[in-house]
């Protein structure tokens, strides 16, 4: 379990668009992480 402050795993997941997205090439500026159910989505 991460606690406040511990630094995010690596890892990779896809955006909206299908395009892979790496932690690791994001290292050093803020990201936000949004989960939302395809199932409620159009897409």
């Amino acid at each position: 379990m991460l606690k406040p402050g511990d630094a995010a795993p690596s890892f990779r997941t896809k955006d909206h668009e299908g395009r892979e997205v790496s932690l690791e090439k994001l290292r050093g500026k803020r990201v936000v992480l949004w989960f939302y159910p395809k199932a409620d989505t159009p897409g």
